[in-house]
């Protein structure tokens, strides 16, 4: 029986966007710690994640971007030997520390490098537990705690460099995935389905272009309404596209304890949504899923949906 893959990179946790941040390095730390202390992590085949060149961003995100957020990153190397501030804002919500770009490079390269292990049959599928997350990351601006979109760079590098011809993205985060929806839309290659808090961060009219299965839901809904949506809406669409590949926006803030969000889902809902696209992935993926993990702020929520998902994954 293959292995789940567990992807990480040092430089996830150094990357810091100051304190208070809700975005913080303790969350690759919470993460961890409940893996190893139910002895999940011994379940699972440990890999540190290589970094991202420059033309794997290429294929979801414009060139002079990424040359941008290099710069800036240079730029804030450069104030700081200057003795300026140690972090430098692209918008109200999202900064660069001197660790940032090569986090942002290892948080990407996780994807790509499940990815790759996945599709060739060296793992059974994966979970990435990354930062910065990716899913609001746009084709040619940051924002929202995310700088690149990892999700997006996966599944553009699947298409083009590993033969694939359809893959579904797969978003259970409690905001919008706006920049995944920037980079994938009217790919017909790519289904993309997701649902999340309306209205709520980010004030982004969603497209509707077929590839798109934007669920919208009022705050305080509770798992089991999402699961008949899911049911509904995710489903019979994902059956319809057969993707080789599922790769999903693992983001835990819609837990009813996370304070980032208004949603009502617990443990047994993740169990849940993991296990029905684990039926699809079986039906026309070889059992590929490769999972990128995006929000999720209660340090014990976001441990404990964690691992619940990634038990389900690893089958254990």
């Amino acid at each position: 029986m293959k292995p789940t893959g567990y992807y990480t990179h040092p430089a996830c946790v150094r990357h810091d966007m100051g304190p208070g941040h809700p975005e913080c390095p303790q969350r690759l730390g919470a993460i961890d710690d409940r893996l190893l202390i139910t002895g999940l992590l011994d379940a699972l085949e440990q890999r540190t994640a290589t970094l991202a060149s420059a033309a794997e961003l290429e294929l979801a995100h414009d060139r002079l971007y990424v040359a941008a957020i290099r710069g800036l990153s240079d730029e804030l190397r450069d104030a700081i030997a200057a003795g300026g501030p140690q972090t430098l804002s692209v918008d109200p919500d999202t900064a660069l520390n001197p660790h940032t770009w090569e986090a942002a490079l290892a948080a990407a390269g996780a994807a790509i490098d499940a990815t790759e292990a996945v599709v060739n049959g060296e793992l059974a599928n994966a979970f990435c537990a990354v930062r910065p997350p990716g899913h609001h990351a746009c084709r040619n601006r940051a924002m929202g705690f995310c700088f690149f979109n990892n999700v997006a760079v996966a599944a553009k590098y699947a298409l083009a460099r590993l033969g694939l011809q359809r893959v579904a993205i797969v978003d259970f985060d409690v905001h919008h995935g706006n920049g995944t929806e920037d980079i994938v839309a009217g790919d017909e290659r790519i289904l993309m389905c997701s649902f999340y808090q309306h209205p709520y961060y980010p004030e982004w009219d969603h497209r509707d272009d077929p590839n798109l299965v934007n669920v919208p839901v009022p705050a305080y809904t509770k798992g089991m309404d999402v699961r008949e949506l899911i049911e509904m809406m995710w489903l019979p669409r994902l059956e319809a596209h057969r993707p080789q590949l599922i790769l999903i926006s693992a983001g835990f803030d819609a837990h009813r304890e996370d304070d980032l969000g208004q949603l009502a889902l617990v443990e047994q809902d993740y169990v849940w949504i993991t296990q029905r696209l684990m039926d699809v992935a079986r039906r026309h993926a070889k059992g590929r899923i490769v999972s990128v993990l995006e929000g999720g702020y209660n340090l014990s929520a976001l441990a404990r949906s964690v691992e619940a998902h990634v038990r389900v994954l690893a089958d254990v």
